[in-house]
């Protein structure tokens, strides 16, 4: 998932919320180095992410964009996915989304002497732009893929995945629906899991 949907499934936890948006950036050792709940964080960050990559919702899905994405697609449907969040909002929150949005940038704002480099360089943008409410709309999500397109090291055509959004914007819809209920019941469950484990240390 992407950064919206950590955000989200962070449930309201500070510490668990910066653990959540540096879960790709921390690497062997590192994890060591932060307090117990960013840790906590981290983990859940993980098990979000391998929990989407592996269910048949989000690969049904992938299958529609293997063909002319590759294994781009799953970071596509990621953004996409975030998309009908920022779209639906309404729908998962009382909070406006951008209310939400700046409160989770002010949170973040003040762990940041927990971020690793490669994340401090990156959030700097990511606020500058308000990339979590502009996933809301599709040209927020066309400048998102083009930019992540310009990074990759080889031609991944993502400058234009906004037009499969677009075309099957109704498929993809039902599925996020469907998957994003599996997903917010297994992130709280899997949490608590952590959470519990660490405390009978």
């Amino acid at each position: 998932m992407n950064y919206l949907a950590h955000a989200y499934l962070s449930f309201g936890q500070d510490q668990v919320l910066v653990g959540n948006f540096i879960g790709d950036f921390v690497k062997g050792k590192m994890m060591d180095t932060f307090p117990q709940e960013v840790q906590n964080g981290i983990k859940l960050h993980r098990a979000i992410d391998l929990y989407t990559d592996t269910h048949p919702l989000v690969k049904a899905g992938q299958t529609y964009l293997r063909p002319k994405f590759r294994h781009y697609s799953t970071v596509i449907t990621d953004i996409f996915f975030d998309h009908f969040l920022a779209k639906n909002w309404e729908k998962y929150s009382d909070i406006p989304l951008l209310d939400f949005t700046q409160n989770t940038f002010s949170i973040l704002k003040h762990h940041r002497q927990l971020f690793p480099d490669r994340f401090a360089n990156m959030f700097d943008w990511m606020v500058k732009d308000n990339w979590l409410l502009k996933y809301r709309d599709i040209d927020g999500i066309r400048q998102t893929l083009t930019g992540m397109s310009r990074r990759t090291r080889f031609p991944s055509k993502m400058e234009v995945a906004h037009l499969s959004l677009i075309e099957k914007e109704a498929e993809f819809e039902v599925i996020f629906f469907a998957f994003f209920k599996d997903l917010e019941t297994f992130a709280r469950e899997k949490l608590l899991e952590i959470q519990h484990s660490n405390a009978g240390h």
